[in-house]
């Protein structure tokens, strides 16, 4: 399931799933529009697992859940918890982070 956030309610998302991974990014970034559909191809393969996309810039409280200090982060959430995060531009990475609250 892919959701882009329309409101600051990422930490609603978190509460009520065990399992959330999120993109943090925002309109200006290259490497986020690079990223955005190889995201949206893992949240097709993972249905049973909201994955967020979240805009950094609008969405405050949002990311404050994760330390995001570059974008594109992503960030795994799994019992409410933040798990782990990268900030990339690669798809391994973002499978490494998937499998790291997929397969714990």
């Amino acid at each position: 399931m892919l959701k882009e956030l329309e409101n600051d309610n990422l930490a609603d998302i978190v509460k009520d799933n065990d399992v959330v991974l999120v993109q943090y990014s925002a309109t200006w970034c290259g490497n986020c529009k690079i990223m955005k559909p190889k995201f949206k191809k893992l949240a097709s393969e993972n249905d049973h697992i909201p994955f967020v996309i979240a805009d950094a810039e609008r969405f405050p409280l949002s990311r404050q859940l994760a330390n995001v200090s570059n974008l594109p982060t992503f960030a795994a959430f799994k019992g409410g918890k933040l798990v782990n995060q990268v900030q990339t531009n690669k798809f391994d990475p973002l499978i490494e982070l998937l499998n790291e609250v997929t397969h714990n």
